[in-house]
């Protein structure tokens, strides 16, 4: 029997609420309550969200425990440190679905190195391709949505890993991503005129706050006592993540070899695509879409296996995997209102 579940965003003027509600107003199943935001509030969401038509008229609500209270479902968009006092205030009933970090983390330590500010604790973790991550979101009422260098880094080396194919002590990922992922506020590297052209790195050293994410979800996955050099870069492209991931082999193999490892963890995974040999993964085939495109190989000169994988940051690197996992939660398919299709040219 069809079902209605009402759901509110909170956050809904970034660009990461805007993505919530570009893939909400597709699903089959959802009734669109309450939008709300902060300084944006009083605003008519057209004036700011342009693309989302269907919703132009509607008004911008400030974003208040009592605004968002009789949602079945609350979606936060928020800035790090402002999820969980709200969160605090709705009733436990509620599924609230974090899409920023505030509960990602299991290490307080971790959190307080990183974020500077107390731990406000650990809630379910939004990334079902993990083994048994399934059962864990399913009927759950608090959701963390991973970060989406986490969601990506994590599904390129999660079947290395779980086989116990590489040296996990030395794991090294290098992500390009674009700029939608720095958020909306209006900040001055990310003008046009600075990024147009140019490439750079930032975050490096280990000072990136994804980094104990990763090495979390390296954990959960089997990796005892994992080491990462994550690098991230900025591209001049408004969307989408290309992370090359690397680590030595644990043994000698083939990349056919490598490649069948892969096939056999993800081969009944609805948003990974194992490309086949000799294809690899760019951002522009994910645009807009839930899906992860993988490829893997060896390196035989260096004894490393390279697994490349790219998916849209706004999308299943945030907004669709926070959908996918409220799916999950309420016994819905998990696919419904996600497409594995991207956008071209």
């Amino acid at each position: 029997m069809p079902m209605t579940i009402k759901v509110a965003v909170a956050g809904c003027t970034g660009y990461v609420g805007g993505e919530l509600l570009r893939l909400l107003v597709a699903h089959p199943e959802v009734e669109i309550g309450a939008l709300t935001a902060h300084s944006n509030a009083g605003a008519v969401l057209g004036d700011l969200q342009p693309h989302l038509a269907s919703l132009a008229d509607r008004l911008v609500q400030d974003t208040d425990a009592q605004v968002l209270d009789g949602h079945d479902v609350v979606f936060m968009g928020l800035p790090h440190g402002a999820s969980a006092p709200l969160a605090d205030q709705l009733d436990p009933n509620t599924l609230i679905i974090d899409c920023g970090a505030d509960f990602r983390l299991v290490s307080a330590q971790d959190w307080e190195m990183f974020y500077s500010s107390p731990h406000a604790g650990t809630w379910p973790y939004g990334l079902p391709e993990l083994p048994g991550q399934r059962a864990v979101l399913a009927g759950a009422s608090r959701i963390a949505v991973p970060g989406c260098y986490p969601t990506v880094s994590t599904l390129a080396l999660a079947p290395a890993v779980t086989a116990g194919i590489i040296d996990t002590k030395d794991v090294v990922v290098v992500a390009a991503s674009g700029t939608s992922g720095a958020g909306k506020a209006a900040k001055t590297h990310l003008l046009a005129s600075e990024v147009m052209g140019s490439a750079s790195a930032y975050g490096v050293g280990g000072l990136h706050r994804h980094v104990p994410e990763i090495l979390q979800n390296l954990r959960a996955l089997g990796a005892p006592e994992p080491k990462l050099s994550f690098t991230p870069l900025l591209v001049p492209m408004s969307r989408g993540i290309l992370a090359t991931c690397s680590a030595p082999l644990a043994s000698a193999m083939t990349a056919a070899e490598a490649h069948k490892v892969y096939a056999d963890f993800y081969g009944a995974e609805p948003f990974v695509h194992l490309l086949p040999p000799g294809h690899w993964p760019t951002t522009a085939s994910v645009l807009g879409s839930n899906m992860t495109q993988i490829q893997v190989t060896v390196d035989h000169a260096a004894s490393r296996l390279v697994a490349v994988a790219v998916i849209d940051n706004l999308t299943k690197g945030t907004a669709g995997g926070a959908i996918q996992s409220m799916n999950i939660a309420l016994g819905i398919n998990e696919t419904t209102g996600l497409t594995k299709d991207g956008v071209a040219p």
